[in-house]
C-alpha cells in the first residue's frame, strides 16, 4: 500500500473546459511520479462531458454547484450562480474530504483552481496541503494581483502601464475587464478574490513554464511558494514521458478528427490555415462575414472550426462556394490538427490554452483577442515571444477581411513570417524542455511531490 499510494491530491477545477483540461493533464504528470490523483468537478460537468481516449487510470469525483441538472445556465445570474456555487461546493467538497479520509489512501492535499479560494479553506479546516492552480498565464495573473493590491488604480488613465517583469503595457493590452471596466462584473469580482487568501496557500503553480515568462515568474517566487509547472498539454506532443497520453480525456463536442486528418493528409506541408476560437467565444456576425472573406481572398487552404451554436452567424453558402479550399467543421481536436505538418498559420481569439498549444508546437498565429485575457496574451504573441501577428481592428472592433488577407499572407509568405517560424520552432524546443526529464516543470513537480510524500511520512 505504502508503494501504490506515495500520496493523496484531490484537484478540484472551475467546470470550464478551459480549466479542467490543464489541471488535469498536470493531475497525469502527478500520477506518473506516484502521486494518487482525484479530479473533482461538479456534478453536471461530470455527466455532460465525453469520455476520450485517454489511457489514463485517473477517476473523477463531483461535488455540487447547487445546478446539478443544469449548470450555469439554470442560474437567474452570475452572481447567483457564483454565490450558491460557493456555499454548496465548500460543503460537498468539505463532506468529499470527509468520506476519502476514511480510505486507504487518506487525502494528503488539494490542488484548488485558484477561481476557487475557497478549497484552501477546506484544505486548512483538515490539516491539508493547500496548493492553488492558475489557468492563466504568469503575465495576466500578474496584472491581476496588481489590480487586487490597488497597484494599478481603475479606471485606467495612464496611457502606459507599468508592471515588475512585464513589458510596459497600453490600456489596450490589459485583460477587457479592466480595459473595458465593467463588464461582467461579478467574474471580475472572482478574478480578484483569488489572491484573497493566496498568502496562506502551501504551493501556487502556474500553466506556464519558465523560460515562457521567467521574469514574472521570478517575481512571483518573491511572494509565495511560487513554480510553473506547464505546458500542460498531453505529454506525445512534447516529451513522452507519458505513454499513450494523447488527448485531455474530457470534451463537452464531438469530434471529426477522421474527416479533419484525411483532409488535411492532402494538403502540403506549411499550406493550411487552422481557424478556430474555443468553446466559449461568440463572434459577431459581422466579424464571422469579415473573417469568411478574409479567409476567400487570402486564397490559401484553411481549416475552420465553426461551432453548432455559430453556424447561423455564417453565410449558408459559404463551406459549399469555398469547398475547394477549405473545410468547415463543428469541433475537432486542436491538438492533433495543429501538430499536423500541413498546419502553417493558426487564427485564434488567444485564448491561454490556445496559444499554449500553438506555441509548443511550433505554429505561428493571427490574433484575433476577443475578451478576458486574450489581448494581454496577443500582445505576449506579437511583441514577447515575436511567434505571431495581430490583426488590427477598426473604431467597431471588426478586424476587416482585407486586414485578416494581409496577416495570413505574412506569416505564410512574407519576409516577417520567415522569422516568427523560427521563433516559433525555438519556443517548440523550449517548452518541450521544461517537461522532459530534468526540466525546469519536471523538477518543479518532482519537488513538489517530494515534500507531499515526506510531509505524509511524517505524520
Amino acid at each position: 500500500m505504502e508503494k501504490r499510494c506515495k500520496a493523496h491530491c484531490l484537484v478540484v477545477s472551475f467546470p470550464a473546459q478551459g480549466h479542467i483540461n490543464p489541471m488535469l493533464q498536470f493531475s497525469k504528470r502527478l500520477e506518473h511520479k506516484g502521486v494518487k490523483v482525484t479530479p473533482v468537478t461538479t456534478r453536471f460537468i461530470s455527466n455532460a462531458i465525453m469520455s476520450g481516449s485517454s489511457s489514463s487510470s485517473i477517476s473523477l469525483q463531483t461535488i455540487s454547484d447547487g445546478y446539478d441538472e443544469g449548470g450555469i445556465g439554470h442560474a437567474e445570474s452570475i452572481k447567483s450562480y457564483l454565490d450558491r456555487f460557493w456555499k454548496v461546493g465548500l460543503q460537498t467538497l468539505d463532506n468529499l474530504v470527509e468520506k476519502l479520509s476514511g480510505s486507504d489512501c487518506p487525502v494528503d492535499c488539494i490542488i484548488y483552481d485558484a477561481f476557487m479560494p475557497w478549497g484552501l479553506d477546506v484544505a486548512k479546516k483538515f490539516g491539508l496541503v493547500g496548493a492553488a492552480f492558475f489557468t492563466q498565464s504568469c503575465a495576466v495573473d500578474s496584472i491581476y494581483y496588481h489590480v487586487y493590491r490597488g497597484l494599478i488604480k481603475l479606471p485606467v488613465t495612464e496611457t502606459q502601464i507599468l508592471v515588475p517583469g512585464l513589458p510596459p503595457l497600453e490600456p489596450q493590452d490589459l485583460p477587457s475587464f479592466i480595459y473595458h471596466l465593467g463588464t461582467y462584473p461579478d467574474f471580475f469580482d472572482m478574478l480578484l478574490d483569488q489572491f484573497s487568501n493566496i498568502d496562506r496557500a502551501d504551493w501556487v503553480f502556474c500553466n506556464s513554464f519558465y523560460m515562457l515568462e521567467r521574469e514574472v515568474a521570478d517575481w512571483f517566487a518573491k511572494l509565495w511558494p511560487f513554480r510553473s509547472i506547464g505546458p500542460t498539454i498531453p505529454s506525445m506532443y512534447l516529451d513522452k514521458q507519458l505513454e499513450n497520453d494523447r488527448d485531455y480525456g474530457f470534451s463537452f463536442f464531438m469530434q471529426n478528427n477522421d474527416v479533419c486528418m484525411n483532409w488535411l493528409n492532402d494538403r502540403a506541408k506549411g499550406s493550411v490555415v487552422h481557424v478556430s476560437f474555443g468553446s466559449l467565444v461568440d463572434l459577431k456576425a459581422e466579424q464571422m462575414e469579415e473573417l469568411a472573406w478574409g479567409l476567400k481572398r487570402s486564397d490559401c487552404y484553411f481549416l475552420w472550426v465553426v461551432r453548432a451554436s455559430e453556424e447561423s452567424k455564417m453565410s449558408k453558402d459559404f463551406a459549399e462556394e469555398s469547398s475547394a479550399k477549405g473545410l468547415v467543421v463543428r469541433w475537432c481536436s486542436q491538438l492533433e490538427v495543429l501538430a499536423h505538418e500541413a498546419v502553417g498559420c493558426f487564427v485564434t481569439h488567444c485564448g491561454w490554452n490556445s496559444s499554449l498549444e500553438a506555441l509548443s508546437l511550433g505554429v505561428p498565429m493571427v490574433a484575433m483577442p476577443q475578451r478576458t485575457d486574450q489581448s494581454t496574451n496577443a500582445k505576449y504573441i506579437t511583441d514577447v515571444w515575436n511567434m505571431g501577428v495581430k490583426a488590427a481592428v477598426d473604431e467597431k472592433e471588426i478586424a476587416r477581411r482585407e486586414t485578416i488577407e494581409s496577416c495570413i499572407k505574412e506569416i505564410l509568405e512574407g519576409e516577417k513570417g520567415k522569422e516568427i517560424k523560427r521563433n516559433a520552432s525555438k519556443w517548440k524546443e523550449l517548452a518541450k524542455e521544461a517537461v522532459e526529464e530534468g526540466g525546469s516543470s519536471d523538477k518543479n513537480i518532482d519537488e513538489f511531490v517530494a515534500n507531499l510524500v515526506l510531509s505524509r511520512s511524517s505524520c
